[in-house]
């Protein structure tokens, strides 16, 4: 076979992964749909107005989504940063250049004390100051005052305490304030459950569910707001101007947006449990296996297999299983701990034979160090 005359992972000496574990960036995300790697391919090949391009791709993906707009940026970090920066400065260009010296603005973002999460780093860069509160109205309504400029949401806890999301938004729009939401592992379902509960914005990843570019973010909600964001990002001079969404990145991830409404999402969740099946039924009649489906939360939206066994019968431990698999060929990467976790979101057809094999050929050599 010839040489191919463009780099390859083998080339720079990674081993490629078949992963178990969802959309985790430190995994690489997700593996682009083809419509995805076409669009970007042909984006390449013309020069546009970055301007016009983030507008007619913006309508457009408002038409699809039902909202207002869509906004594309470089990633869901770089959205929380992009809107927060918009609820800062406005489109004043003056202010723009300034942050995050957020001197002379609204530079509070009261969010809940539980949704508290590493990625809100990319708020605080900003300039701003987090208001923590209590998950109850009164220390919500406390929380307000001249300084206030947006209330952050993490998708995952949203709704989970005392306030639904529709209150929370009544709340912060009795005081003028915005709500933003975080929902970057989320899938952005239509009509979109945070923009009917009020919400002013939310923000998902492009290259998780939506198998869109992995440079990628999507934000959706009022346009004038997203248009204010794109003011305060890339090809603008502003804080996100480092967080460049390029012409390939826009349109690729409006081409993941619209497979997004025509994919068949009943037969991937179908397609799933299959490869959870593949893997039960190669493991399953080993000693002591314990093997058992947990539903997903809201993030990371696949059924997930959870995997344990009695030590005593099979002389191995699970993250031992766990550093053979990433270690071995082919390699994969899968959940340990107190048991095996596998995660097929982003897994791809034929991997999971792979998976089942491998799995069983490490297992049953530790069912020989259990007897002995």
């Amino acid at each position: 076979m010839a040489t191919p005359d463009y780099p390859t992972y083998e080339r720079v000496c990674v081993r490629p992964l078949i992963n178990c574990k969802g959309t985790l960036t430190m995994y690489s995300g997700s593996v682009m749909l083809p419509e995805v790697r076409q669009a970007m391919a042909e984006a390449s090949k013309k020069y546009v107005h970055i301007e016009e391009l983030i507008d007619g791709v913006g309508r457009r993906i408002g038409e699809i989504m039902q909202t207002e707009f869509g906004l594309v940026t470089n990633g869901c970090a770089a959205a929380l940063c992009q809107v927060t920066a918009a609820c800062v400065a406005g489109t004043d260009p003056d202010r723009i250049a300034r942050l995050p010296d957020t001197t002379g603005m609204k530079n509070e973002v009261v969010t809940l004390r539980t949704h508290r999460h590493v990625y809100d780093h990319a708020i605080r860069m900003v300039g701003i100051t987090l208001v923590e509160v209590d998950d109850d109205p009164d220390s919500l309504r406390a929380a307000f005052n001249e300084r206030t400029a947006m209330v952050a949401l993490f998708g995952d806890r949203a709704g989970d305490g005392a306030m639904t999301v529709a209150e929370i938004v009544d709340i912060a729009h009795g005081h003028g304030v915005p709500v933003f939401v975080d929902a970057a592992a989320e899938r952005p379902d239509v009509p979109n459950p945070y923009l009917t509960d009020g919400v002013d914005a939310v923000a998902y990843s492009g290259g998780k569910c939506l198998r869109g570019p992995q440079a990628s973010g999507l934000i959706l909600g009022r346009r004038d707001l997203l248009w204010t964001a794109f003011m305060n990002g890339a090809p603008h001079h502003s804080i996100a101007r480092p967080m460049k969404a390029g012409k390939e990145e826009i349109m690729g991830l409006l081409a993941a947006v619209e497979q997004w409404v025509q994919r068949d999402h009943d037969a991937e969740w179908k397609a799933w449990e299959g490869y959870l099946q593949t893997v039960i039924d190669a493991i399953g009649a080993l000693p002591s296996m314990r093997t058992s489906i947990r539903q997903p939360g809201r993030s990371n939206v696949a059924p997930v297999l959870h995997i344990s066994w009695d030590t005593s019968a099979i002389g191995i431990d699970p993250n031992e299983v766990v550093r053979q698999l990433s270690e071995g060929e082919p390699r994969i990467e899968m959940g340990g701990g107190d048991g095996l976790s596998i995660m097929p979101y982003m897994m791809e057809p034929g991997e999971d034979a792979q998976v089942a094999a491998r799995l069983r050929e490490i297992l049953e050599s530790g069912v020989t160090l259990g007897n002995g």
